[in-house]
């Protein structure tokens, strides 16, 4: 970490100290928690917003120290399904979303929804309004701030099938902005939302269905992951598929199946999934990614492109 970044750090700690937010304020918070791998260091500053009032009182602060260079380091946690936190931490500032920003409301064919609320409850309550077209997310345990975010997706759907808007706060900028699905650039689990940007909420458009079937889709759904990916700590598919060809498949016929370093192993359920063991390391699952990605450069030919967000590790640290 660079003088003035550590400086900068020191100066947000005393300003958040002292504002409405100081009794949320926590200073070297374990990050693990917050993970589904249950592994990571702590962010130097954590901080939780409970509204979009405390949010933007949030952007206002940090805004007044957007001149730092390099500025400083900003990460959004939610389920943190997607993540993977380095064992020395996050040197910078960690923000959560309260209850407050976790709900949503079902008007019709529209659903409104916090970037904290649940995507499994969001897409049940969807299918008990009789809507259609979010039977996809009641696989995925992330969040609806993180699914704009990365463009989650699954059984041959994703968020930019049913998002209209949402409401992004800047931290950097200090402003809220109302941007449509069509200026996010969503992609193949992409999107232009920086990692200093927060999803608020969200506007998605779904279509009136068949509450029956809806219910059984879930059922197959909710099964089929079971039945095919592996529980316990991991964050889901680690890489993203490189062109058509699906990344777990590379994975296994490279010879990489089962692969274990550490604390870490390729799981023998899903190849595109690394499991953790319990008290594991986030050095162990870096190994394992970056031994994998060479298996499959050797035996393939292609990169595959990690999906897992890596965060506080150094550049040469990376798989």
């Amino acid at each position: 970490m660079s003088a003035a970044v550590r400086h900068a750090l020191a100066d947000l700690e005393r300003r958040l100290a002292s504002s409405a937010l100081g009794p949320s304020l926590q200073k070297d918070y374990g990050l693990a928690p917050h993970t589904t791998y249950r592994v990571g260091g702590p962010a130097r500053l954590f901080v939780t917003v409970n509204d979009l009032a405390e949010l933007e009182a949030l952007a206002a602060i940090v805004s007044d120290l957007a001149g730092t260079v390099p500025p400083v380091p900003v990460l959004v946690v939610g389920r943190g399904s997607n993540l993977l936190v380095a064992d020395r931490g996050f040197d910078g500032l960690a923000v959560a979303l309260g209850a407050r920003l976790a709900r949503f409301e079902v008007d019709g064919p529209a659903v409104s929804a916090s970037g904290g609320a649940l995507l499994p409850v969001v897409a049940r309550a969807s299918v008990e309004a009789g809507l259609t077209g979010f039977e996809w997310a009641v696989g995925v345990p992330g969040t609806v701030g993180g699914a704009v975010r990365m463009n989650a997706g699954g059984h041959g759907s994703d968020m930019s099938e049913s998002l209209v808007d949402a409401v992004v706060v800047d931290l950097r900028r200090g402003d809220t902005t109302v941007r449509a699905a069509a200026d996010l650039r969503l992609g193949y689990r992409t999107s232009i939302i920086a990692a200093h940007q927060v999803v608020a909420s969200a506007r998605l458009k779904l279509r009136l269905g068949d509450r029956e079937d809806s219910r059984a889709e879930l059922t197959e759904i909710v099964h089929w992951r079971r039945t095919n990916q592996p529980g316990g700590r991991n964050s889901g598919s680690v890489f993203t598929n490189p062109g058509n060809a699906p990344a777990g498949e590379l994975i296994e016929s490279a010879g990489a199946k089962g692969l274990r370093i550490g604390t870490a192993e390729v799981s023998a359920k899903h190849a595109n999934f690394i499991q953790s063991d319990e008290g594991g390391h986030a050095s162990d699952i870096v190994e394992v990614m970056r031994e994998v990605r060479r298996r499959v450069r050797e035996a393939h030919g292609v990169e595959l492109p990690a999906e897992t967000r890596l965060v506080g590790f150094e550049p040469w640290e990376l798989p």
